[in-house]
């Protein structure tokens, strides 16, 4: 996909695809002027039909007379005094869902004002909305993929446009990054090979480091190795650092969860569905997205990024229900379940990170509990943290970037769930508020440090999508969120 900032130019003269935008009862002046040019055609078909331009409203002329263009499509913005940043992201993407299959190979896009801004914003929405992950497709037929090959954004100022873009087009390349990993089969993404993906952004000028099985023993890290046991694929951890502040600087922390596969181990995942667990890691794969994000647009902080990555396999090697394995930070735990492993990764990836780099706050991300999707169902992820300053960024960068979150409550009382007989903890508490305790677990391996939980299993894939800028598949949520709360947050 081939995006262009251009100036504007007669509306009579563009070839391919045009899209405009309107407000509700009201035509933006760049989709009047292809009224006019098509003589009314636009008007007389907003009269005969139920366009209103109410947010998310499509209207599709073909071939208008008057006009070089193919097809007319006009993208309801809705009202005019509500327009946001998300509302140009999504008509634009809706645009070019409308046009992307539809013959033409170029997608004109008026934005509503010929600002710098919007038509970045609406580059962005056109970048996230086009992803496809078919590497792998050796047969598709040529009419069943996307005709349209280059997308020009019409700016006033097209210099102004492209500089605004920048800093936008390096966080698309982090999501992008992230939903390509998230939709890897297994057989490709096992953990060293998710490490190697990782060490090459080394290019973005990010330092990597891969600890291996030999390294982390040394750690002490039973509680991570004890998932991988059971696999042939070494488990393997990456260690990302950004350094965009001074030296001194102390940095944001961000750990993902990177079970690569997870079979469940000993206590096996039913058949039905089990080949979805080959996006078990996207927590990982937002930590690798937004450090990706962060080098890409030069941000001006210190961060450090750690992915746990391990394959959960039944083997006879494998852990068993039961066993009790010794954590990094010397708490033992009783394995009750080896299918609630993330948890277990998670309490060496933590530890390791506070104790390595005394970062100002950690936040780990997890597809972590089925529990967390009938709570929230598929478009919130849950948030669970224990210092409130913290939260409330979160919260605010997820209203800001779209990546929804809902805080839900630690109550101490739910640990008594989770205490155990014979080691310090047990690794789930029962099937009553299964996040909540899956949180609690985690709790026990921050030390006081601002942290905070979000649980993804309700959002890192989609099928189907209902948001014009994700399409069905791995959503790469997380890699915005945690970018706009640097970004608003914690940047020199």
């Amino acid at each position: 996909m081939e995006i262009e900032f251009v100036a504007p130019s007669k509306v009579e003269d563009i070839l391919g695809a045009i899209a405009a935008w309107s407000f509700e009862g009201e035509l933006t002046p760049a989709a009047a002027d292809l009224d006019r040019a098509a003589g009314g055609a636009v008007a007389r078909a907003i009269s005969g039909g139920r366009f209103k331009g109410g947010k998310g409203q499509i209207l599709e002329l073909l071939a208008p007379q008057g006009l070089a263009a193919q097809r007319v499509i006009i993208v309801g913005l809705g009202a005019k005094a509500d327009l946001a940043s998300s509302a140009i992201e999504a008509a634009a993407a809706q645009a070019y869902n409308a046009a992307k299959a539809s013959g033409p190979e170029r997608l004109t896009l008026l934005t509503a004002d010929g600002s710098a801004t919007a038509a970045a914003q609406a580059a962005l929405g056109v970048r996230l909305a086009a992803y496809r992950f078919d590497r792998y497709r050796t047969t598709e037929a040529a009419d069943k993929k996307p005709s349209v090959t280059t997308v020009r954004v019409v700016a006033d100022d097209p210099d102004s446009a492209a500089t605004a873009f920048g800093p936008m087009s390096a966080l698309a390349d982090g999501v992008i990054f992230a939903r390509d990993l998230v939709s890897e089969p297994a057989n490709i993404l096992y953990p060293a090979e998710f490490a190697n993906r990782v060490k090459a952004l080394e290019v973005l000028g990010l330092a990597v480091e891969i600890l291996g099985e030999p390294e982390m023993e040394k750690l002490g890290m039973g509680s991570l190795l004890g998932v991988g046991q059971g696999s042939r694929r070494e488990s393997q951890l990456a260690v990302i650092q950004w350094k965009g502040a001074d030296a001194k600087s102390q940095p944001v922390a961000f750990v993902g969860k990177g079970v690569c596969f997870d079979t469940g181990g000993i206590s096996i995942k039913p058949a039905e569905g089990m080949e979805d667990m080959k996006w078990d890691m996207g927590g990982a794969a937002a930590v690798a997205g937004v450090m990706h994000v962060l080098a890409g647009r030069k941000a001006r902080v210190n961060a450090v990024g750690i992915l746990g990555l391990v394959e959960n396999m039944p083997d006879g090697n494998a852990q068993r229900p039961g066993d009790i394995v010794t954590s990094m930070s010397g708490q033992t735990i009783e394995v009750i379940n080896t299918d609630a492993e993330g948890r277990l990764v998670l309490a060496d990836a933590l530890w390791y990170c506070q104790d390595r780099f005394k970062p100002r706050f950690m936040i780990d991300l997890a597809t972590l509990t089925g529990a967390i999707i009938i709570a929230l169902g598929n478009d919130y992820a849950g948030l669970f943290s224990n210092n409130d300053e913290l939260a409330t960024k979160l919260l605010a960068a997820g209203e800001a970037s779209g990546d929804a979150l809902w805080r839900m409550p630690l109550p101490a009382a739910y640990e008594k769930q989770i205490e155990s007989m014979a080691a310090d903890v047990k690794n789930v508490g029962g099937r009553p508020a299964g996040s909540i305790t899956a949180a609690l677990f985690l709790q026990k391996f921050i030390n006081g440090l601002p942290w905070a939980h979000l649980d993804i299993a309700s959002t890192a894939w989609k099928k189907p999508s209902a948001f014009p800028t994700i399409p069905d598949g791995a959503t790469g949520f997380g890699v915005r969120l945690l970018d706009r709360l640097v970004a608003d947050n914690y940047e020199a």
